[in-house]
């Protein structure tokens, strides 16, 4: 998170604000058709998982072989598409700065390029994280996050557009890291290989359907992200767009640490399921909200106080609206946290059609009710407001889904999941504001406010967040952690 933190502030100061917008929405372009890798990645985790659950080896080998077919078909589909409709959308359709038009273009082919290189990361990295093999993804991670930090060395240093630049280091870095991941995969698991072609076309024929109704919510989670990007693109300056962008990535890197953990949880929960344990899934999905939400809370709650001199502090330069797009962008973020281990169970018995239906449509709707917004003459923060309003509505339709696909116990979870929530949020809220307002303006007394909100955020959620049995096992982890470090 620090090097990814870093890592924009350095980039945004090295292109400018304008040029930073400009490579976001030509990346989101491309992002828009990144529904196929991330509805693949949901079936190869969930069908691995499954096998590994049923300690199935041949069937492993088959579902590897099914997989390398439908990602080769992805790659060669997306580069159709962005090399033909893609590029003439931003070429016909962008609002592009002007004299950037062939930077703009140079970069978007480089974009697709990596998003090529991402096409074929995907399924090896879902098979590391089906083993469980949390240390190697892990490692991998801080290998790509320690060669972003270099690239930043070479983008200040080396006398190139950059805007160009910037995207051809991007995708080195993303083709560097696919080679790793395809070559540690072959190595050390037995179904990764190439050697016998194992296609079962019926296996095929469910890894595709699960994934049809999988992309049906992918597609409609583009819209929400990409498609409102270009909106504010279309509506207002390139500087509201860099706005978003920061925002955006403020909060992919707080969502480090949520979506880790729940990369964690998703193989037990669809391994439990798949060995019938309905009562071991439970009790894990109740920790899995609990402890995602609380993993949010603690960074959440010092940033919303603030935001203000943070932001400065760390870019310097910034767009005005990204100080309050972020703080409603947390707000979101923290609601879609507490979903994250029930979407894993509701995609663990393979019957998605309810479910990505469901939710899809009201996804696709925030993308509508955005635009009739803007159209009206609202300001551009109000399409953070459509997706909060949208994500509580879909906060409770996963919750009846899985009740009707899983028997899923809703007063428990409220009453050991949301209630504790809810005294978190209160306690620790009401005393880091008073410290907040109490405290005079200064870089110290900042460090100070964030400080008394990282503490009481831990200390509520140590003695109101977690039971009795949660709190002995946080007490026996924090002490063994700390007789290793001395």
């Amino acid at each position: 998170m620090g090097v990814g933190l870093y890592t924009s502030r350095v980039v945004l100061i090295t292109l400018g604000i304008e040029d930073f917008g400009v490579y976001s929405i030509v990346g989101g372009v491309v992002a828009m058709l990144g529904f196929f890798t991330s509805a693949m990645s949901t079936a190869t985790q969930r069908f691995f998982s499954f096998a590994l659950g049923q300690s199935d080896a041949e069937k492993l080998k088959r579902i590897f072989t099914v997989n390398l077919v439908i990602y080769g078909t992805i790659a060669v589909l997306a580069l159709i598409l962005l090399e033909t409709l893609g590029l003439w959308f931003v070429t016909e359709k962008l609002k592009v700065p002007v004299g950037r038009f062939d930077s703009v273009i140079f970069i978007y082919h480089f974009s697709v390029l990596t998003f090529i290189a991402t096409i074929f990361t995907t399924p090896f990295m879902s098979i590391i994280i089906a083993h469980e093999d949390m240390k190697v993804f892990a490692y991998i991670s801080i290998i790509e996050a320690l060669m972003k930090l270099g690239m930043l060395f070479l983008l200040v240093k080396l006398p190139w557009d950059k805007l160009e630049l910037y995207g051809v280091l991007i995708c080195g870095v993303a083709g560097i890291v696919a080679i790793i991941y395809v070559v540690f995969c072959i190595i050390q698991y037995k179904e990764c290989q190439f050697k016998e072609f194992n296609f079962d076309r019926k296996l095929a024929n469910e890894i595709v359907g699960f994934t049809g109704w999988s992309l049906l919510g992918q597609v409609s989670t583009v819209m929400r992200n990409q498609a409102v990007t270009i909106l504010l693109n279309q509506t207002f300056n390139p500087m509201v767009v860099a706005a978003r962008a920061i925002t955006m990535n403020v909060t992919s890197q707080i969502n480090v640490f949520s979506n880790n953990f729940n990369v964690g949880l998703s193989p037990p929960i669809i391994k439990l399921y798949a060995s019938g344990d309905k009562k071991g899934m439970f009790l894990l999905l109740f920790r899995g909200s609990k402890a995602t939400f609380f993993l949010m809370w603690v960074f959440a709650l010092p940033l919303f106080l603030e935001m203000d001199p943070i932001l400065h502090l760390w870019l310097k330069t910034l767009p005005q609206e990204a100080i309050l797009f972020t703080r409603l962008a947390l707000v979101e973020v923290l609601i879609i946290s507490i979903s994250l281990p029930i979407m894993t169970a509701a995609r663990a018995p393979g019957r998605m059609k309810v479910y990505e239906l469901s939710l899809g449509l009201i996804q696709v709707a925030i993308f509508f009710v955005s635009w009739l917004v803007l159209v009206i003459g609202g300001a551009a923060f109000s399409v953070f407001i459509v997706a909060i309003v949208a994500n509580l509505i879909m906060f409770i339709v996963r919750l009846v889904v899985v009740r009707t696909l899983l028997d899923f116990p809703l007063y428990p979870f409220f009453l050991k999941v949301i209630l504790p929530i809810c005294l978190v949020i209160l306690i620790s809220s009401i005393p880091a504001i008073a410290v907040h307002l109490i405290l005079p303006k200064g870089k110290f007394f900042i460090g100070v406010s964030v400080l008394a909100s990282l503490i009481f955020a831990s200390l509520s959620m140590y003695f109101f967040g977690i039971d009795k049995l949660e709190r002995q096992k946080a007490k026996i982890l924090i002490l063994s952690q700390i007789n290793r470090m001395f």
